[in-house]
């Protein structure tokens, strides 16, 4: 046997070796720790916190040590939260090589949630944007607790006095996912035909809005008891995915955001106009090479031909939020809400955000 073929033999064993050893870091959970004893005389205040991968079995609904503002940060008394995807991922520790960021074995950091909306109640001695008393909305780790800490530079805006603390706290993701995928990515213009697969979900509700105040034709795609609810806020039409395919309807998209997946990149390319873009939000179900599927075709075809194919992994900009702010004050934008559970109950409200069936967003009442 040649050197060099023993050479190579040898590389590529290491290499498989490697992949194997990096999987099984990856994919190996700890157990669950005992909850640790508060420092005595520390102020309280109930949270849900998660001290190892899971199912919402690992959530504990509990007394923790309640944050104190720095120079820079609020104290927001926080009065609604909601559930996105990226909650229960967390919480999951899936796709595994989110653990690169997230913890390996266990997760680095206790705290859960994004979404929040409440009263500032402290502030720093820095801090010269916002005071106690005013009401705030934005996105910030550990928005499942009755307190959380931003800094005034952050994603946290005032909220319109016209806008519930429930429906203020329904946005940051979600909210943010759609205007970006809509405004920056697929940089949508009045006359757009633009096609929002999922449009009945957290981030759909807010795509078919924000493309309406963009001046779009848009085309929703749902089942069918949702029909009546997408057309009510303001899609132009609806399609019953149970029934019509729409990658063989005969149509043609400028923009195509695809939150469910359902149908082949290649599919989609047949509806888009020359020009075209298919903005895809979210990956795959899988724990492994799935999530990776999407993203790599869009790369590949995209390098192809002249219609564009990409994946949006949305950023908290504080400026967005007062866009998304000053839509909903002005009647534009009214996030949908599905059902809401108690600060206690986060654990079911996970559980159903799971099942993929919820109509627009799950609220969680801390107060």
């Amino acid at each position: 046997m040649k050197l060099a073929y023993k050479i190579t033999l040898g590389v590529f064993g290491l290499l498989g070796l490697g992949i194997l050893y990096l999987g099984f870091i990856l994919s190996n959970t700890d157990d669950c720790p005992t909850s640790p004893m508060l420092v005595s005389g520390s102020e309280k205040m109930k949270a849900v916190v998660y001290r190892c991968y899971g199912s919402p079995e690992v959530l504990e609904y509990t007394d923790i040590e309640k944050p104190k503002p720095e120079n820079h940060q609020l104290l927001v008394k926080v009065h609604s939260a909601s559930v996105n995807p990226l909650d229960w991922h967390y919480m999951r520790g899936t796709p595994y090589v989110m653990r690169l960021m997230s913890g390996l074995g266990a997760p680095e950091t206790n705290s859960l949630g994004v979404d929040f909306s409440g009263t500032v109640v402290a502030v720093g001695k820095d801090v010269t944007k916002f005071k106690p008393g005013d009401e705030v909305f934005g996105g910030a780790t550990g928005a499942y607790a009755e307190y959380l800490t931003i800094s005034e530079d952050s994603a946290v805006v005032m909220k319109p006095a016209n806008v519930s603390f429930q429906h203020s706290s329904s946005v940051a993701i979600a909210g943010m996912t759609a205007l970006q995928a809509l405004r920056d990515l697929g940089e949508v213009k009045p006359g757009d035909k633009v096609l929002i697969n999922g449009a009945s979900g957290g981030v759909g509700t807010f795509a078919v809005q924000i493309a309406k105040s963009f001046g779009a034709e848009v085309t929703g795609v749902c089942s069918t008891r949702n029909l009546a609810m997408v057309r009510s806020i303001g899609a132009d039409h609806v399609i019953d995915y149970k029934k019509q395919n729409y990658t063989q309807n005969g149509e043609q998209y400028d923009l195509i955001i695809d939150m469910v997946g359902n149908h082949s990149l290649l599919s989609n390319k047949t509806v888009l106009s020359p020009k075209g873009k298919m903005i895809i939000v979210g990956a795959p179900k899988g724990d492994w090479i799935a999530p990776f599927i999407g993203p790599i075709g869009a790369m590949i075809l995209s390098s192809i031909y002249d219609q564009q194919f990409e994946l949006i992994m949305a950023s908290l900009r504080k400026d967005d939020m007062q866009t998304i702010g000053e839509l909903m004050s002005e009647g534009k934008l009214t996030p949908v809400l599905d059902r809401s559970f108690s600060l206690g109950e986060t654990d079911d409200a996970i559980r159903y955000s799971e099942k993929g069936r919820a109509r627009g967003k799950i609220i969680i009442d801390v107060i």
